[in-house]
């Protein structure tokens, strides 16, 4: 009886460490996503805006 108390709290322990193992490493890829989904914002942005070109002179009528 003592042998099954002893394995079900080493298991316990086990589980429980690889899932904070787990969490850290999610954890700690979410700075990098946020950076990410901003230049990806920032990029479509760009993308959307049309050319401006100040040096170029419009059009002259016939």
């Amino acid at each position: 009886m003592d042998g099954t108390v002893i394995i079900a709290i080493l298991a316990v322990a086990g589980v429980a460490s690889i899932f904070l193992f787990a969490m850290k490493g999610l954890l700690d890829q979410v700075p990098d996503v946020i950076d990410s989904a901003g230049r990806a914002r920032d990029a479509w942005h760009r993308f959307k805006k049309p050319p401006v070109d100040d040096d170029e002179e419009p059009p002259v009528a016939a």
